[in-house]
């Protein structure tokens, strides 16, 4: 396909045929990945490939019970890896650190970059793909399930595989509400209110037409789709707890030695 076509055509998979993606594909989307820019070319990431069915069916509760787990027949796990690059330093008489929390973030980036890569050829493929927030959320869970050594953290992971499903593509804020040109514009209340028109409208209204979606809403009382994300999605409560999840699994994976 063009590649506007693939990256306006993006939507979330999460129903998938029950069709194998060929090892000749799954190394032609690693591929894309590898060629992602990277800080300093140091390549401080790793991608893990899970095709195991019964490592599904593990990660499906680490990955907060999603169908598309174990529906989909990959799942891509992009990691910050500096435990590569550490044992290469070591090898050739090196300072060996990387081991705070700038480094995390650097393995982050990169993976992140890979991740994005990957999806675009999978999509370019005629796959679909559905990024995962758990992925970073559960990080201990899903790092122990994929054996990860000190020094790697699960960062960014998605399913895989061909799409069973053709939904709507979702609404974007409009371009003048997420561009900055020179410097950053604060936004008077009247900008936030038309920037996020569409999204209340739209968001609104896809929550009211799915009966699960808006009986939840009835039940907690919302009223509006600011109300969904931090009453009912993304809490304050929920995002604590995942916090303080990720910097234990930081502090475990020795990315916090910044003293």
């Amino acid at each position: 396909m063009e590649l506007n076509d693939v990256i306006f055509g993006h939507r979330s998979i999460r129903e998938y045929e029950d069709r194998e993606v060929s090892q000749e594909l799954l190394e032609q989307i690693v591929d894309a990945g590898i060629r992602a820019s990277s800080s300093g070319n140091m390549q401080t990431y790793s991608i893990i490939v899970t095709k195991d069915k019964e490592l599904k069916r593990k990660l499906y509760t680490a990955h907060m019970e999603q169908s598309m787990v174990v529906d989909a027949p990959v799942l891509l796990t992009f990691c910050a890896d500096f435990n590569r690059m550490r044992k290469w330093l070591s090898l050739n008489d090196a300072p060996v650190h990387f081991d705070n929390f700038m480094s995390f973030m650097i393995g982050a980036i990169d993976a992140s970059l890979v991740a994005q890569n990957c999806a675009l050829a999978a999509e370019n493929a005629g796959l679909g793909i559905c990024y995962m927030g758990s992925t970073l959320a559960n990080c201990n869970q899903i790092g122990e399930l994929l054996n990860l050594p000190p020094n790697v953290v699960p960062v960014v992971g998605y399913s895989l595989g061909y799409p069973a499903e053709n939904p709507a593509p979702r609404d974007r804020l409009p371009r003048h509400g997420v561009v900055h040109y020179d410097q950053y514009h604060d936004y008077s209340e009247e900008e936030i209110l038309e920037i996020y028109k569409e999204r209340n409208e739209k968001g609104w209204k896809r929550y009211m037409d799915i009966p699960r979606l808006k009986e939840m809403t009835e039940r907690l009382g919302l009223k509006n789709l600011a109300q969904v994300y931090t009453i009912a999605k993304y809490t304050q409560e929920s995002h604590i707890e995942f916090s303080q999840t990720v910097l234990n699994y930081l502090e475990k994976q020795n990315f916090m030695n910044n003293d």
